[in-house]
């Protein structure tokens, strides 16, 4: 059964790391915590070493060809290690000392876990155990904030969640009964000769799962108000990691299915296509009139995985869609943790108008944002204009001429609210010293106790803005770094494709 477990290293790292954490925490006093996290980051840098070994060997499926080690799953593996090291990065500030600490390391272990089993599996039921492995934990992410808001987007999230996992497991179980078997090899040879109408339904099922956890429209209701409700750390995530594994995970699936030119093959580009068109419509229309940054980051990333389907829509006709999907999905990761960074940093200002002169207060915080957000845009020389520049080339190629048009119209129309933004940055004026008042407590859903740990100064929000707030220098550091990064990415964006074209091509 080709049991090479071996193989798994990452994956087990991940689990070992969750497990440990979880248990050492528990028994470690709140002002040691800081080993949990120890442990934490080991694991994910184990994670991370260890996944070099699918970049360089060759493609291969394990455990009677149910999981796929190959470039994908390297590559994604490599994303979520180090968006996850960036997430603890940011949020350590705002965790340290705080009662869930340890927890909140096991979780976001245990769903970056899933997130990678999503993206290697080439069996049905293993990509249905590893949704429900990246979503349990994540509900709880977003409830570790103990405010209303965030009880109300923990709710969406589950019962929105909960639909698309029925719907998931529906169209798994109408595959296998078409294909009579779960692998995505007997897909591939068993489909052909299929009722249409069937197949269809079984694969909008299984899509409408991946799409829930990517946040793209229909299914994408929970992103904004988890955004808005949960802490800055789950934010981070959520908005972030979970999309790497299902869109790779949709992409894999998508390529084993026959054709349009098999008998009987379905014709999926359209509906990927269209559903792209609906995501990044509808998050950039819905971003241009929201206040809240956390928010608007929450639409942003619905927008944000519209580009990413464009790849998605023309799997199997374009050889550029997999390189141009894996490099966007990295650029994507370090510029939306960057933009986080700079909040977790500057947790007081919760409305856009707060971020009034920041460019004089802390220049280096408004560089790395204006750096974040410009990558958000797609400007170039940054991370995101690359992957923007691979995919809506693959998606010409791949003859979705129309879709390009309207992703080019749609980045044209991003530019407004991440200007709104940057606009009160670069004022010289500073902001009312009642804003971070009003907003911090309708953030705590009347009353609770402030969740960004104990560094918050007690008190009215008027003290605060008397004495120089000083940015959390971890966020800070992490902000900067993936600024860094993004740019670093964007000039290299040459080597780094060459090199990934060249295992691709192995």
């Amino acid at each position: 059964m080709d049991k090479q477990p071996l193989d798994l290293v990452p994956e087990i790292c991940l689990l070992a790391g969750a497990l440990i954490t979880l248990l050492s925490g528990s028994f470690l006093p709140r002002q040691r915590q800081w080993i949990a996290r120890t442990i934490a980051v080991t694991a994910l840098a184990g994670s991370a070493a260890t996944s070099t070994y699918a970049l360089i060997g060759p493609a291969h499926t394990i455990y009677a060809h149910t999981y796929a080690v190959d470039v994908t799953t390297g590559a994604v593996r490599l994303i979520v290690a180090a968006a996850t090291l960036l997430v603890i990065g940011l949020g350590v500030d705002e965790l340290a000392g705080s009662h869930r600490e340890s927890e909140t390391y096991a979780l976001l272990l245990l769903s970056a876990l899933g997130t990678v089993v999503m993206a290697g599996a080439s069996d049905l039921l293993v990509l249905a155990v590893a949704f429900l492995l990246a979503s349990v934990p994540l509900y709880a992410l977003i409830g570790l904030a103990r405010t209303g808001a965030a009880a109300e987007a923990v709710m969406k999230a589950y019962l929105l969640g909960a639909l698309t996992n029925i719907l998931l497991l529906g169209g798994v179980a109408l595959l296998h009964a078409l294909a009579a078997g779960t692998t995505y090899a007997d897909l591939a040879q068993n489909l052909r000769g299929a009722p249409r109408a069937v197949l269809a339904t079984a694969v909008v099922g299984v899509l409408a799962g991946l799409l829930f956890k990517s946040g793209a429209a229909p299914v994408h209701f929970w992103v904004p108000d988890a955004a808005q409700g949960s802490s800055v750390t789950a934010a981070s995530f959520l908005t972030t990691v979970p999309k790497v594994g299902a869109l790779a995970a949709a992409y894999r699936l998508l390529d084993a299915l026959p054709g349009p030119g098999a008998d009987a093959g379905l014709d999926r580009s359209l509906l990927v296509a269209v559903l792209a068109a609906l995501s990044m419509t509808l998050g950039n229309l819905a971003a241009f009139r929201q206040e809240d940054p956390r928010r608007l980051l929450g639409w942003s990333t619905v927008s944000q995985v519209g580009y990413l389907l464009l790849p998605v829509a023309v799997a199997g006709r374009s050889e550029a869609a997999l390189p141009s999907l894996l490099l966007y999905l990295a650029g994507y990761a370090v510029t939306n943790l960057g933009a986080f960074a700079v909040l977790a940093a500057l947790p007081h200002r919760r409305t856009l108008a707060s971020y009034r002169g920041l460019a004089r207060e802390h220049p280096v915080l408004a560089a790395a944002l204006t750096v974040c957000l410009l990558s958000l845009v797609g400007t170039p020389p940054t991370a995101v204009f690359i992957g923007k520049l691979t995919t809506f080339t693959a998606a010409w190629d791949g003859g979705a001429t129309w879709l390009v048009v309207l992703a080019a119209l749609n980045t044209v129309a991003s530019l407004f609210y991440y200007l709104r933004w940057l606009g009160p940055v670069f004022r010289r004026d500073s902001p009312d010293p009642g804003e971070h008042d009003d907003q911090h407590q309708h953030q705590q859903g009347g009353g609770d106790r402030p969740h960004h740990s104990g560094h918050q100064p007690q008190g009215n929000g008027h003290q605060s803005q008397e004495e120089p707030v000083v940015p959390h220098p971890w966020a800070r550091t992490t902000a900067v770094g993936a600024a860094t990064a993004v740019l670093l990415v964007g000039l290299g964006a040459a080597p780094i494709l060459a090199w990934q074209d060249g295992l691709l091509l192995r």
